[in-house]
């Protein structure tokens, strides 16, 4: 059985992996990540789990690193955050286009410039075209379960991909939160052995990353793309089979007093919880809100987002990133096109909010709201906006 214990979320994280029986872990450290790296590290040099853990100079080289492992048939993962990821850019890619089944997690923070380490969305916003199945979480338990899950739905047979696991820097890593723990044997009855469909091994040579011609480069890139499409049907099936044995249940969208509401707020990541509490206070002013949490970024779940928000009269977007020169934030950017050719859709308002770390308090959200059904007029709908800017 589980235990319920209280523990620093990144640390926990790492405890999590370690119950996954990971062949390798390579981890460059890089702030709010680096208590993931330090954890599993002490993990493996403690022999509590038996993997070989690489020390690397860079994240490019711990990208390359796990890349080089999981071609060999190995259970990998990595971790890291903001300037580390834009490091890890260029083999992003390459992974997904391998099919390589590796699992990372992303301490959310603001990518310089100016220098930052808080947390925002600006890291992962960039990356979100590189073929890779991207959840977010909202706190510690989500963060434990789904690094767990992550493992058995990237190497499932019917999807092999990279999965990256986003948890907001310091908001949450940092944050010491109570939690159900899986016990090794229940991770060990929920996740099989992984089982590679092909390895480099020189008794049986195979070709990984091999170079492709015009010829054959648009059909590898729709195959990877159908790939990433597909594997939400697994995600699913996986969450589900979570459900059934640790009584947690995960959607792909997720609402909170949505079915009545003629305003909806939509959030991804830690900050469901202060808008779920800004959500209860306007309730308590007879105010008809409700909010839609956004935790499967890649496969974007269109179907979900569409059902859910057929009825409402007017939605508020957050993002914690900007789209520079752009049409708004990048979630913003998702939702207007997934609505684009609905008979009956929402007018759209966009806040980009929290950057490099601001505290958005309940107020503020409450305030969010407030300025959206005073708009009656709709002049700001279909536009975004700063929120907060001091002028």
């Amino acid at each position: 059985m589980g235990k319920r214990i209280g523990m620093e979320v990144a640390v926990a994280v790492a405890e999590a992996v370690g119950l996954c029986n990971i062949d390798m872990a390579a981890v460059y450290p890089i702030t709010p990540q680096s208590h993931i790296a330090e954890h599993l590290s002490d993990l493996v040099a403690n022999g509590q789990i038996d993997a070989e853990f690489v020390t690397v100079e860079s994240e490019h080289s711990a990208m390359s690193a796990v890349i080089g492992a999981s071609g060999a048939g190995a259970r990998s993962y990595t971790a890291t955050s903001s300037q580390g990821l834009m490091y890890m850019h260029e083999l992003l890619p390459i992974a997904s286009a391998m099919r390589l089944p590796i699992t990372m997690a992303i301490a959310n923070r603001a990518v310089s410039g100016p220098l930052n380490i808080l947390n925002d969305h600006t890291d992962i916003m960039p990356q979100r075209d590189s073929g890779w199945i991207s959840v977010f979480v909202e706190n510690g338990q989500e963060a434990i379960d789904m690094s767990i899950m992550a493992f058995k739905i990237a190497e499932h047979k019917d999807v092999m991909l990279p999965v990256n696991v986003n948890i907001d820097g310091f908001q949450l890593t940092h944050m010491v939160e109570p939690f159900e723990m899986p016990s090794q044997e229940e991770v060990d009855a929920f996740l099989p052995p992984f089982v590679p469909h092909a390895t480099l091994h020189p008794a049986k040579p195979v070709t990984m990353g091999a170079f492709a011609m015009s010829d054959y480069f648009t059909e590898i890139m729709k195959a990877k793309d159908e790939a990433l499409l597909n594997s939400k049907k697994v995600i699913l099936d996986v969450w589900d089979e979570w459900a059934k044995m640790f009584g947690r249940s995960y959607k792909p969208v997720e609402t909170y007093k949505a079915d009545d509401a003629d305003v909806l707020m939509l959030t991804m990541g830690s900050m469901g919880e202060t808008a779920q509490m800004a959500i209860d206070q306007l309730r308590g002013r007879g105010v008809k809100a409700g909010l839609v949490k956004l935790r499967l970024w890649r496969p974007f779940p269109h179907s979900e987002i569409k059902a859910v928000l057929k009825n409402v009269k007017k939605l508020i977007v957050t993002d914690r990133a900007i789209s520079f020169g752009g049409p708004g934030g990048p979630v913003f950017s998702e939702i207007k096109s997934a609505l684009y050719a609905e008979a009956s859709r929402p007018l759209i308002y966009n806040y980009i909010f929290g950057l490099g770390g601001r505290d958005v308090a309940v107020g503020e959200f409450v305030g969010m709201v407030d300025k959206v059904l005073a708009d009656t007029k709709n002049k700001a709908a279909d536009t975004y906006e700063f929120w907060g800017v001091r002028e």
